[in-house]
């Protein structure tokens, strides 16, 4: 039992990332943590989700298992009847300001937290340094289905787009055989071969990853500076066509829609936690890291408050609930050169997700191999390149054949509650190492502890039991089988560790 909540002290966390053959080159700037971070956060949902949050949803549960578990447990455990959820209207705009509120809790805490301890790994690292082994386990563990069934539903979403993106431009349409998955989100055969462009997309951007960390943190930067342009391209370029009727009432639904509004736009701020798995190869995290992260929220939050602004102004809310409520709002004004901006920024901004989210797997696999969680090949570094090529070659095939194989869509929720998970342990790490090592020095200081990690834990709970209880039960389920492996295999290696 004491080998199960013994923690990692963070003196020998350091002391490892200068092992010879261990040691990630350092190469990352403050920028290119930012670039990171934005690269991550900012997708297609800013194209997608704004709508919907403005305009409102019918939800439809065709069974208790897809109601959200707070719903379930409010209606005392019985089935959930169809429920709308009010829109917030032009105010979706206040929506995104709140929910970046209720993120940055989470940031203050992985800030302070990424620069007392700034090793690869993530909140990973720190549950190890903070709430022990079998915690950092778990976390470790659950951090992997996070990131890989993200790029997995992205990389199926990005195939879909660039088959549209071809054919608009050529003529030439992608055989559907070869550019669809061959079961879809009921496990039922659609009659494709094997998605090839996710795999062939994963393949070359973990070539780049291999590489190094210079060349793609370089192509990600230029990937997050085209999407920032598409997105600034929208937001002055549409800003003409802007009525004001469209902004009365500002919130029609009130405070509730305002709060619906939030939950719905919540998971577009899902990526900013990356910026801490880059932590050993920054060159001055202590500085670099809790900026990136606090940059990174505030810039994300700007982009995604003008594009509500833009869109609530120039289309009707009521007209949004649809699939792309950006450029059909764009296509009625006819504003067509803007349209293709914005479905190149879209499919750039599925490929840097793919790049950061690929890259912070493969460094929590690396982190855990160190500390001898999972096999040694995992921490291998290569000679030239010094980046953790065997982590990063598992994670692009762990995510390219299924990506090819599966349309997972209908659980890109589960990696909504991992992070959400990695949330709260981060916060309640900050309260712990404030017990425990208060005279430890902190680049970065969450202010108002302990108010503002408990507000970051409350937060996290509620979002987390918004979610649909098919996704509880896969998210527990994943577990058990962790801990499982960690039973029979990683808790028998961590005992010959080099503490």
């Amino acid at each position: 039992m004491s080998q199960l909540w013994r923690t990692k002290s963070i003196d020998a966390l350091l002391a490892s990332a200068e092992h010879p053959e261990k040691r990630l080159a350092k190469t990352l700037g403050l920028w290119s943590l930012v670039g990171l971070g934005v690269g991550a956060v900012i997708g297609s949902g800013i194209f997608t989700l704004t709508g919907t949050a403005a305009a409102g949803q019918t939800l439809e549960f065709s069974s208790i298992i897809h109601a959200p578990v707070i719903d379930i447990l409010m209606n005392g455990g019985q089935a959930v009847s169809t429920a709308g959820r009010p829109g917030a209207g032009p105010g979706i705009a206040l929506s995104f300001v709140l929910v970046a509120i209720a993120c940055g809790f989470a940031a203050l805490c992985y800030a302070e937290l990424a620069s007392m301890i700034p090793i690869a790994g993530g909140a990973y690292t720190y549950a190890y340094a903070t709430l022990g082994e079998l915690v950092a386990w778990i976390l470790g563990w659950d951090l992997i289905l996070e990131y890989a069934v993200s790029n997995m539903a992205v990389a199926v979403g990005f195939s879909a787009y660039l088959r549209d993106i071809v054919e608009n431009a050529t003529g030439y349409a992608i055989p559907v055989e070869w550019s669809q998955p061959i079961l879809n989100q009921s496990l039922s055969p659609t009659g494709a071969y094997f998605n090839l462009p996710a795999l062939v997309i994963l393949f070359i951007l973990t070539v780049l990853l291999v590489r190094g960390v210079r060349e793609g943190a370089g192509a990600n930067n230029a990937m997050v500076l085209v999407k920032v342009v598409a997105i600034l391209l929208f937001v002055f370029g549409a800003a003409s066509a802007i009525k004001p009727e469209n902004y009365h009432p500002f919130l029609p639904n009130g405070t509730t829609g305002l709060l619906t509004g939030a939950a719905i736009v919540f998971f577009t701020y899902i990526g900013f936690d990356s910026v801490s798995t880059a932590a050993e190869e920054c060159k001055n995290p202590q500085r670099d890291l809790p900026w990136g992260i606090i940059i990174t929220l505030i810039i994300c939050t700007l982009l995604y408050g003008s594009v509500a602004l833009v869109l609530t102004g120039i289309a009707n809310y009521k007209t949004l609930n649809n699939a792309a409520p950006v450029v059909n709002a764009l296509k009625d004004l006819g504003f067509h050169q803007i349209r293709f901006w914005v479905g190149l920024g879209a499919i750039v901004g599925m490929l840097s997700s793919l790049l950061v989210f690929q890259y912070g797997q493969a460094r929590v696999w690396f982190a855990m191999s160190r500390d001898k969680l999972l096999p040694d090949m995992f921490s291998r570094v290569h000679k030239r390149f010094q980046t953790p090529h065997t982590s990063t070659i598992i994670a692009g095939i762990f995510v390219g054949v299924p990506a090819g194989v599966f349309d997972i869509g209908t659980l890109a929720d589960v990696s909504n509650i991992g992070t959400l998970f990695a949330f709260l342990l981060v916060s309640v790490g900050v309260l712990v190492l404030r017990k425990k090592q208060p005279e430890r020095p902190r680049a970065f200081r969450v202010p108002w502890v302990p108010v503002v990690p408990i507000l970051a834990i409350l937060s996290c709970l509620v979002l987390m039991l918004s979610l649909p209880l098919e996704t509880w039960i896969v998210f527990f389920i994943w577990l058990a089988a962790g801990l499982v492996i960690y039973s029979l295999y990683s808790r028998k290696r961590t005992p010959t560790a080099d503490w």
